[in-house]
Order: C-alpha cells, then structure tokens, then sequence
C-alpha cells in the first residue's frame, strides 16, 4: 500500500523528516517496506531557469536552426542552438542549462551538454512542453509570462511537487489503515506516546447542501444481509473533464493514473478515507431507480474492461429498473460510467457484505481497490461522511448542485464491541508491567472509549472502524504495538523448560530421514496440496467422488486437494526438465486428502521421485543412468536407517507403474515403488524413465516404534564367504533364494548377496545364471571347513529340492 507524506499531513500537522516517520509507522506495526521520492515533474526542473532571448539569427549552416543569445540572469549572455519555428527575440523562455537532467517520454534521462551544432557552440537548450513533462505538446518552445526575471528557477513557476511515498506492508487485520486518514490516526497515537501532541484533521464537510430537488433517485435494497447499508445521491450540471494538478499530483504519487475528474474523485476519496466509492451517470439509470440485489444465475454482464461475465446467483448486483450496472463493490459495467458526455451523475457510498464481496471477487478473478477494502471491512459509520466529503470534492472540481436529498439506507445500526480489560491480563501477555495511566493514555489514542475502571480493569467501547479488535487479547495487541515492542525489556535471568519428548515424535523421524537423503543428494521440495482435478484420470483406482473439492478455488487447475503424491511431483520433475535439469532426486513430505462418503481423511506420506543419470559427467567416470535398484537401495535404506528390517517384499500391479515393489512389516504395507508408465510421463510432457516411491508414512512411524535396540558385543571370530553358481529357472526370484537358504540354515547364515546375473544362448533355453554369496558366522568359535561344507551341502540340497537349481 503506498501512502504519500504530503497527503499524510494533510491531516497531522508534524515536522517529523521522513526517516523519522517510517520509523515510528514501522514501529507503530506498518511496517515501512521502502520510500520512494515523487516529482510531479521527473526531475523536479532542476537546472531550469527563465532565459530571455536577446537575439535570434539563423543559423549560417542550417536552414531550420537559429542562433539565439539568451540572458539567464548571469553578467554574459549565453549562445544557444534552437531548431524551434517559434523562437524569437524579446521572448522570455524555459532554459535547461548545461549540465542538466531531463527525462524522455520513457523516464530514460539524459543530460545537457555544452555542444557544437553544425560548428556552432551550444551552451544548453531552450525548452518544449514535453522536453520538461508539463505537456505533451512538441510544436514549439515554451513562452513564458515576460515579466518574469531572467535566471528565475522554473521550479518555483511551476509549482513542482516534491513528496516521498512509504511503501507500507499492511496486514491482513488492519482494514482501518487501508487510507491515509487512517494511517495519519495511527501516527498521531504514536506521537502521544513521544509527547508530541498533534491534532487529528477531519475535512470539513459542513458547507455540504441540496441545491435543489429536480432529478431524484429511489434506491431499494432487496438483501439487507449482503448490503446492510447503501447511501447515495444526484449532482446535476457537472462538467466531466481533466483534474486540477493537486489532484492528479495526490493520484500519480501513489500509482495511480488520473482519469477525469469525476473518477479521480472517486479514487481521491478512497484513499483518503478507505471507503469506495461508484459514480454513475445518471441518465443512464432506466427508471430513476437503483436496486441492489443479487443476479440471476448464469446471466451475462460486461464489465469496464470489456468482458463479458457469467454471473453467480450470490452476486450481488446494482441494477436500476430494468438491467445490471455494476457488481456490487467489485466492478463497475461498462455502459453505465462516466464518460466525458456526463452532466448528472448519481454518487453511490454503501457497505456490503466483505464474505460476499471475497467470494464474487474470486469467482471472477477479480481484484481491485474497492473490493480490497470491502473483502476487509471498512467502517460502516464512514459511509454518509464520505459521500458529503466526495459529493463537496465534485462540486469544486467539477461543478455541478446536488439534486435530491440524501437517500440512506441503514435499517440496523452496527453497535461498537464491549470489551472489559484486566490489568492483570496486560501485564501477563506483554511481560511487563506498564502503568494504568500510561494504559488509558494509549487507549485514548486509538480513540478507544474508556466506559467505566474498576481496581481489576477497564470496560471499553471499540469504533466501528476496527473489525479487527474483538478480544480482550486483541486490545492487548494495540496496547503493545503503540507502547512499542522495542520498549519491552529483556529479563536478564532466562528461563527454559526441558520438555521429555519420544525419539519417534513425526519430526524427529522426519529429521532423520531427511538428512539421510540429503546425504544421499537428494533435495526436499514442497509441492502444493491443490492441484488439478482431471488428474484423477490418469489412474483408474483414484475416483472423482473420493475429490476434496475447494468452494472457492483460485483457478481451475487449482481446485481440488490432491489424491496422489505421483501428479505434483511429476510436475515438479517437468518443470526442471524444461529448464535443462535432468537428473533428478527429490523427496517431499506431505499429505493426500480424500472424500470417502462426506468423511474427509487425510494421509500423510514421504514420496521419492528420481530420474536422469546417476551422477554428473566427467571425463574420468562413466555415466550411469537411474535403476530400479539405486531407488530400492535408497527405500531401504530409509527403513533399516530406521531399524526396520525383516521385511516382506512381494509385486504389486498399479496403473500409474509398469512395475511395482512393496515392502511390509508382517500385515502393514510400509511402501510402494516402481517405474512410473509412460502414458502417465507423456502428460506431463516427460521422456525419460522416472522411478517413484510412495511411503505409508504413519505406518513407517508405527514400525520404527516396535524397533528395540539389542547391543551385543562384536564376535573375535572371523566370518566365511562362499558362492554358488546356481542354473535356475526364469521366473525364480531372488527372493525365494534368500528364504529357501534362512529355512535351510539359521544359525550361521547371516547374509545371502547377489552378485552376478547371466542370461545368454549358452544356457538352455528359459535358464539363467545367479552367482549368489552367502556369509557364515559362529559368534562362539571359528567354524571349520568340514561344518561350513556341511552348511553348503544343506544349501544346495535345499535349492536343488526347492527351486529345482542345479550347481553350474
């Protein structure tokens, strides 16, 4: 939000420099996030000066240039080159002198220079309107008033504004800020609190009058919850054209660009005071009449900017007797504005619903000035005041007399929040005792009524244009923010508490996991839980009833809460190889949501997604892509990182995977992982294999708490590796090899390893080759070569009886 000083002090008469009072706004909770200097001209027309031309002559080289002598109020004329038509002698003329900064119609400046012009010296330059930013016009030299002394600062004649505007982060809660009016009230608290006892300046709108009664407007609003206030009324006789400078100067400051002077009223008003206002012209209402009410369903309406709109049936709408105007402090239509044909126009000032007015905003994809501040909640009580101070603004700018009385509509007048204050409480929550004089002090200041003190606290009335102050820890807040945060001190004694926490707390596992993937050059992302919905249609096992579904989604491809973690990490994977990232490894901790029978559940998960190559090139290493293997040592890794072992590992056939693996802990299914189809990557775009891995993250958590750890001390005694060649038939796993040799033998074996695979013509025909090692251990003694060939032979009788091995 930009808040201009100059504007700022309109209304509080301070001599504070502008550091000063960022400062306190920043200290006060509107934090100051930048400051940037205005010039109603760009440059402020420094270095400008009235010359008055002593002598023009043409150029002796150039038939289109002449060769003035030009006094600019030193002791000795200067020579100056202009290519003017209109220069002549006698004239008194804007003179940018050597050394000078003008700006061009870009902003791009440029700097005058003592030059030749066709062997002529230069020595700066008589100047165009638009030379200097106070026209547009290029058709000749500025001719200045020609009683005025030469070397007089063009500054001065031409009023250049100079302001710094505060780029202010307002918070969501502080909707009584949103104007200057409001910032000024905050600032004055602040100066109480530095004894600086400024007044608060209210404009005036005490000179307000009906002229007369000839053009009345009837207003009748249908839906009092969404409209609980609507004021309005005629000025006829006005004369739509362009603004004074100090209202286009207030304007441009804070961004915004002047229209005319009808709107910039409009616009003027609400920043001033924060409360929108609509000015329509009047004999473009159909009846003499306005009705606020909400739309038909599926009806068209155009907006200013020319689009057409499907309306809601919660719109709201301001309609006159027979058609929609405008939506109701959102957007206005685009056949009932201002335009420079405008000689009535009916002002309208109302409060609506902020709920309705988010929600019709979104649902058109809408943001503007009016519905920012109607979204928040403006001050209802502000409504009549603003529109007497705009209705008196038009009239000054604008012409025009007021035509019809008042009309207001306030059925229910909004009653001020009670709230009872405890000292006690203050003191509590701020850390500090601060005085009760100071406290009253302060609430005063935020023009917040003191009602009634008792010894234990304080009853308070709230103003209405606080809708964020409902609490007795809100009031608190305020207190706090004006007595200032850097104000409180800082015990010198710190106390802390031990709290005693399971080492399976979810952030703890989480920690863990974490730093072990990050070691493994993984990196953390964090996707989005909205995502599209039509995604769901990339696997037949995710249902469109099962969709968590938003009310008032941001976008279409926004409105639904995800099913799977696969769709967004998919797009995280597209999005990097878009941009010449192909090797890919992330992990990201998150949940999925679910509607199963109005019954909303959610999941939590840990998602793997790798692909590309394994490491970068480098002219000593070989490249190796991504396996299915590297991801199935990384998920278990993860596990026995965890002490998850004795796993069960069996395939599982899923639509979004050509091949699946999952591991369980007797009847908890713990992951899932495998190869995601191409059909699903060519979505997303995708051409290279990608390998995803989807953790049942609560279940992960539940087997690491059954893990116990046993310590035991390391065995003095050696362990043996022997190694089968065993001829198996295809479709024996690797799998059944290690459970066939634990049944076999469990006392010794401790580990069983794949260390070969071969496939080839040499082999029979539905034959491979596994070189498998096994490890024997005797934590007692060193086992001799008759008991490990003892070992063997049971092995390879096993396999032979079991899996029909032969030995190779």
């Amino acid at each position: 939000m930009k808040i201009s000083y100059n504007w700022l002090k309109q209304f509080i008469k301070t001599d504070l420099n502008v550091d000063d009072a960022s400062a306190l706004l920043t200290d006060l909770g509107l934090e100051v996030e930048g400051v940037e200097k205005f010039e109603s001209v760009k440059g402020g027309l420094e270095g400008v000066v009235v010359g008055h031309v002593l002598s023009c002559e043409k150029h002796p080289n150039a038939d289109k240039l002449n060769i003035t002598k030009v006094n600019l109020g030193s002791n000795e004329p200067v020579q100056i080159v202009c290519g003017a038509p209109n220069v002549a002698a006698g004239q008194k003329v804007p003179v940018a002198t050597v050394g000078t900064t003008l700006y061009d119609e870009k902003g791009e400046a440029w700097t005058i220079k003592k030059s030749k012009i066709r062997g002529e010296e230069s020595h700066g330059m008589i100047c165009a309107e638009d030379e200097l930013g106070l026209g547009e016009s290029h058709a000749g030299i500025m001719v200045l008033d020609e009683t005025l002394t030469p070397g007089t600062p063009c500054a001065t004649l031409f009023k250049v504004e100079n302001d710094y505007v505060f780029e202010i982060g307002l918070t969501p809660n502080r909707a009584d800020a949103m104007s200057h009016f409001g910032v000024a009230r905050d600032l004055r608290a602040g100066l109480v609190q530095k004894e600086i006892h400024a007044e608060l300046i209210t404009p005036s709108v005490s000179s307000f009058h009906v002229e007369n009664r000839t053009l009345r407007i009837d207003v009748d609003v249908q839906d009092k919850n969404l409209c609980p206030r609507y004021a309005g009324l005629t000025i006829s006789g006005v004369k739509v054209g362009p603004s004074p400078d100090w209202l286009k100067n207030r304007l441009k400051a804070i961004g915004l660009t002047p229209k005319n002077n009808i709107v910039d009223v409009t616009n003027y008003v609400l920043h001033e005071l924060g409360q929108p206002l609509h000015a329509f012209d009047a004999n473009k209402i159909s009846g003499n009449k306005i009705v606020v009410k909400t739309a038909e369903a599926g009806s068209k309406f155009i907006t200013l900017d020319g689009v057409e709109r499907e309306l809601h049936e919660d719109d709201l709408m301001i309609c006159d007797a027979e058609k929609p105007m405008c939506i109701a402090g959102v957007f206005g239509g685009a056949h009932s504005g201002v335009t420079e044909n405008t000689t009535s126009i009916f002002l309208e000032s109302a409060y609506f619903n902020p709920v309705s007015i988010r929600k019709t905003a979104k649902r058109h994809g809408l943001n503007t000035d009016a519905s920012f501040r109607f979204e928040r909640g403006i001050d209802i009580n502000t409504v009549k005041y603003a529109l007497l101070r705009a209705t008196l603004l038009i009239q000054e700018v604008a012409g025009g007399d007021v035509t019809c009385d008042i009309a207001d509509f306030y059925p229910k007048k909004f009653e001020d929040f009670q709230v009872f204050l405890t000292f006690d409480k203050v003191n509590k929550l701020i850390g500090e005792n601060i005085p009760q004089e100071k406290i009253k002090s302060i609430l005063t200041s935020l023009e917040i009524k003191i009602n009634n003190v008792t010894e234990s606290g304080i009853g308070l009335t709230i103003p209405s244009y606080r809708v964020d102050v409902k609490r007795e820890a809100d009031v608190i807040e305020e207190i706090l923010r004006v007595y200032g945060y850097n104000n409180v001190k800082i015990s010198e004694k710190l106390n802390a508490s031990i709290a005693t926490t399971s080492r399976f707390e979810d952030y703890k596992i989480q920690n863990v996991v974490g730093s072990f993937l990050a070691g493994n050059g993984f990196y953390e992302m964090m996707a989005n839980s909205l995502t599209n919905p039509t995604y769901i249609s990339l696997s037949e096992q995710l249902q469109d009833e099962h969709n968590v579904i938003m009310l008032n989604p941001l976008s279409n491809d926004l409105s639904a809460m995800r099913q799977s973690m696969l769709f967004s990490a998919l797009e995280a994977v597209s999005y990097n190889i878009n941009r010449k990232r192909s090797d890919i490894k992330f992990f990201e901790f998150g949940k999925t949501y679910h509607n199963y029978n109005g019954i909303r559940e959610e999941h939590k998960h840990l998602s793997l997604v790798i692909t590309g190559n394994l490491s970068k090139e480098n002219w000593n290493t070989t490249v190796a892509p991504t396996n299915f293997f590297y991801l199935k040592s990384i998920v278990i890794g993860i596990l026995e990182r965890l002490g998850i072992t004795s796993l069960k590992s069996s395939s599982f056939k899923i639509d979004v995977l050509s091949e699946g693996i999952t591991l369980s802990l007797g009847k908890m299914k713990l992951v899932e992982f495998g190869i995601v189809k191409k059909a699903v990557l060519k979505h997303f775009d995708i051409k290279q294999d990608v390998f995803y891995a989807d953790f049942n993250w609560d279940k992960v958590i539940e087997a690491a708490a059954f893990n116990k750890i046993k310590f035991s001390e390391i065995s003095k005694f050696q362990e043996v590796r022997r190694d089968f060649a065993l001829l198996l038939d295809e479709q024996v796993n690797f799998d059944e090899i290690v459970n066939v040799a634990k049944q076999t033998e469990r006392k010794f074996l401790k580990d069983v390893n794949l260390f070969d695979v071969y496939q080839g013509e040499k082999l029979p025909e539905g034959k491979k080759s596994y070189a498998v090692s096994f490890t024997l251990h005797n934590e007692e003694k060193t086992l001799t070569d008759k008991e490990i060939d003892k070992i063997m032979n049971k092995l390879q009788q096993g396999f032979e009886k079991q899996l029909q091995a032969e030995l190779r």
